[in-house]
């Protein structure tokens, strides 16, 4: 089997636990991403298990984890002849009698995720000779990996460039068509590397007043400035729109919850500094749902900020 003749990572790791499955049998083969203390499952062969992509689990509870410690071999045809897999918080809770890991990695060696195999059955001892050709397939789907994700960065870019002329002319922001486009390709993105990404939906609480006491010039000026902060704020990669009147919304690229938070603080802050009013709402991209829940769950949020404000008031 030729991997490096695949056209993605995708397609090759379909193919890679295609092969590993009819080679070696294991009721699950997969391909995870590590991200934070979560397990996503990415890819999987599944023959009994029911576990399908998108499904997360806890990453300090898995045979993986231990695997990547170093604290439990690689292949372990016999789980219970390893009292660390034995005892571990997964095999009390799944029939797991046989495991196989592999660490796929970035470029710079740190963790991506893993090739990993399970059984609800011991298999022979045989299957540890094959080490070599897991750890060839391993390091196949890291090249893969890595090439594809410069690639993406690139394609990232080009998305950009094309969605210039979609952009709301008050603010030179991304306007709802836009936005929409690009939370799409982004989407697909993340579904496929499992990456972490965040929304954010920000509204003006005072625009209307602004309008009918000062006039829509100052308005406007109000709105440009909210846009320049906000642009601001957040990395290039990241996305900045003006999706109507005086709601905006934000997209940033492989974020943590943690490093969500930390922004969304500073954009409040930011906006404080200038004098502005705007309730703000975050989200989390969930592997299960997705960016179009998270933009929902955002707006959501900024809603009950709103409200909030309003009853302090």
């Amino acid at each position: 089997m030729n991997v490096q003749a695949f056209a993605s990572f995708e397609e090759a790791g379909r193919a890679v636990l295609r092969f590993l499955h009819e080679r070696f049998g294991f009721t699950l083969w997969a391909i995870t991403r590590v991200e934070s203390n979560n397990l996503i499952l990415l890819q999987a062969e599944d023959h009994g298990y029911g576990l399908k992509p998108g499904q997360i689990m806890c990453w300090a509870n898995s045979l993986c984890s231990l695997m990547v410690a170093g604290q439990g071999p690689r292949i372990a045809p016999k789980t219970d002849d390893v009292a660390i897999y034995a005892q571990a918080p997964i095999t009390q809770r799944v029939p797991i009698k046989a495991y196989v890991g592999q660490p796929i990695v970035w470029e710079n060696g740190e963790l991506f995720g893993t090739l990993c195999a399970l059984d609800p059955m011991p298999q022979p001892d045989e299957i540890k000779q094959e080490e070599t050709l897991f750890n060839l397939l391993g390091s196949l789907l890291s090249h893969i990996l890595q090439n594809e994700l410069k690639q993406q960065e690139q394609s990232r870019k080009l998305e950009r460039f094309k969605a210039e002329a979609l952009t709301d002319e008050l603010t030179q922001l991304y306007n709802r068509r836009g936005w929409e486009q690009l939370l799409q390709a982004e989407e697909e993105r993340n579904r496929r590397y499992g990456h972490s990404s965040a929304i954010y939906v920000v509204d003006l609480d005072g625009l209307k007043e602004v309008n009918d006491t000062c006039g829509h010039l100052a308005g406007d000026e109000l709105i440009r400035q909210t846009a320049q902060i906000l642009r601001h704020s957040v990395r290039t990669e990241d996305v900045v729109a003006r999706l109507g009147g005086d709601e905006f919304a934000i997209l940033t690229i492989e974020t943590s919850e943690a490093e969500a938070n930390a922004l969304k603080e500073r954009i409040q802050q930011a906006l404080i500094d200038n004098q502005i009013e705007a309730s703000i709402g975050v989200a989390i991209r969930l592997p299960a749902t997705g960016l179009k829940e998270a933009f929902r769950l955002a707006d959501q949020q900024m809603y009950a900020h709103k409200r909030s404000k309003q009853n302090q008031g």
